[in-house]
C-alpha cells in the first residue's frame, strides 16, 4: 500500500465529509473553514463545496398558538465552502477560505409567539486567510498555523402580525462586519497517514445596526441588534490503521454559555425585544472509517452526536448523524466527493417561561444532509 496516497485520497476527504455531522450542531453552528487544504501536497490547491441540510422541527406543544403545532418551521439551508491553498516555500503555506459560520432560519405560516413572528433569518460568512509553518523533525513535523477572518452578518426578521393571521406588521433588516482570529497547532507522520491537530477560534460580539419598518414604511431611527458568539476549541486526528483503511475522528468545544440573548432595539416604535438564549456550551463528537477500494475510489461512514444548547429558554436540543461518502478520482486529475447523511433532531421543551402556557415543545425528527465537492491541484 502506498501510504502517501491513502492519506491524499482519503485525509481531507473523509473529514470534508464528516463536516455534513455539524452542519446542524449546537446552537448556530454551520460550516468550518477548509484549513485542512493546507496539508494537501501540491503547490496549488482549490476546493470548493455545498452541503444542503433539510432539518424538520414541528411543535408538539404549543399553548400559545396552536394552530402551529405539527407544522414545520425549520428552513431548509445551503453551506457554501471554498478554499485555495499556495505553498510558498517548502516550510510556508497559506490558504483563503470561505464558508457560512453560523445561521438559523425559520417561516411560519401563521404568526407565532407574543412577537408575531412570521420569518426569522440570519447568516454570518467567514471569510478568512491562514497560514502555517513546518518544522521538519527525526520523525514526522510540526505545524504552527495562525490567521485572520471576517464575520459578515445579516439578520432579518418579518414579524408584528396579530396572532393566527400571516398579515406583515413589522420589518427589520440588520448588518454587521466582525473580525477574529484563529491558532493552531499539528503534527503529522504522512508515511502511515497520521496527524493531530489542535485549532482555537475567537469569539465575536455583534453590534449591528440597519433599518426597521412598519407596514413597508421605513422608519426615521432605524434599528438596532446586539448579541455574542462563541469561542471554540477542536481537536481532530486520524491513522491509517491497515492496508488501505483510515480511522478519523474530533472533539469541539464552542463556548455557547456566552450566547444569552439577541436583543432588538426599534426606538421609533418603542420596541425592545428579542430571543432568549442563556444556553450552555456545546460538545460535537465526530467519528469514522475511510477505505481505498483502489486508485480510484474511496469510500467513508461516520456518525456524529451533537449534545444540545438548550437550558429551558429555546428548542436548541440533542442532534445525532449518522452518513456515508464517496471520492472519485478523474483523468483530469481532479477529486469529486459526494456525501448523504441522516439527522435526528432530538425532542426538547421550553421550561423558563411563565406564565406555563408560554413554553413550547418540538417532538423528535429526522432531517438529512447532501453534500456535493470538487478539488484540483498542481
Amino acid at each position: 500500500m502506498n501510504n502517501l496516497r491513502l492519506k491524499a485520497l482519503l485525509g481531507a476527504g473523509c473529514f470534508s465529509l464528516a463536516l455534513m455531522g455539524s452542519a446542524h450542531a449546537g446552537g448556530f453552528s454551520r460550516g468550518t473553514a477548509d484549513t485542512d487544504i493546507i496539508f494537501e501536497d501540491g503547490n496549488f490547491n482549490m476546493r470548493t463545496s455545498v452541503t444542503y441540510v433539510a432539518p424538520t422541527r414541528k411543535y408538539s406543544v404549543n399553548q400559545l398558538n396552536p394552530y402551529l403545532v405539527g407544522e414545520n418551521y425549520a428552513d431548509a439551508y445551503a453551506i457554501p465552502s471554498a478554499a485555495v491553498k499556495f505553498k510558498l516555500t517548502d516550510n510556508l503555506s497559506c490558504a483563503g477560505t470561505l464558508t457560512e459560520s453560523y445561521g438559523g432560519s425559520a417561516t411560519w405560516p401563521l404568526s407565532s409567539g407574543t412577537l408575531g413572528k412570521l420569518n426569522e433569518d440570519f447568516t454570518m460568512y467567514e471569510y478568512g486567510a491562514t497560514c502555517a509553518v513546518k518544522f521538519d523533525l527525526s520523525k514526522g513535523r510540526i505545524w504552527l498555523l495562525g490567521g485572520v477572518y471576517n464575520e459578515v452578518t445579516n439578520y432579518a426578521l418579518v414579524a408584528g402580525a396579530p396572532l393566527g393571521t400571516n398579515i406583515s406588521v413589522l420589518g427589520i433588516k440588520l448588518h454587521d462586519s466582525n473580525f477574529g482570529w484563529r491558532a493552531g497547532i499539528a503534527y503529522d507522520i504522512p508515511e502511515i497517514a497520521f496527524r493531530t491537530q489542535l485549532m482555537y477560534r475567537s469569539g465575536v460580539d455583534i453590534d449591528a445596526s440597519g433599518t426597521g419598518s412598519r407596514l413597508g414604511v421605513n422608519l426615521p431611527s432605524g434599528a438596532t441588534g446586539q448579541a455574542n458568539f462563541p469561542q471554540s476549541v477542536e481537536f481532530k486526528a486520524q491513522s491509517g490503521i491497515a492496508p488501505g483503511w483510515l480511522a478519523y475522528g474530533s472533539v469541539k468545544w464552542t463556548n455557547w454559555s456566552v450566547t444569552k440573548q439577541l436583543v432588538l432595539n426599534v426606538p421609533d416604535l418603542a420596541l425592545v425585544s428579542g430571543n432568549q438564549y442563556y444556553w450552555r456550551d456545546g460538545w460535537t463528537v465526530t467519528g469514522g472509517i475511510g477505505h481505498k477500494f483502489n486508485d480510484q475510489f474511496s469510500g467513508t461512514v461516520f456518525a456524529s452526536y451533537d449534545r444540545g444548547v438548550s437550558t429551558g429558554w429555546d428548542l436548541t436540543g440533542d442532534s445525532y448523524t449518522i452518513g456515508t461518502g464517496l471520492s472519485m478520482n478523474d483523468k483530469l486529475g481532479g477529486e469529486l466527493r459526494l456525501g448523504v447523511a441522516a439527522v435526528y433532531l432530538a425532542s426538547v421543551s421550553e421550561t423558563q417561561y411563565t406564565p406555563s402556557f408560554l413554553n413550547r415543545t418540538v417532538q423528535g425528527d429526522w432531517g438529512y444532509a447532501l453534500s456535493g465537492g470538487y478539488s484540483i491541484k498542481w
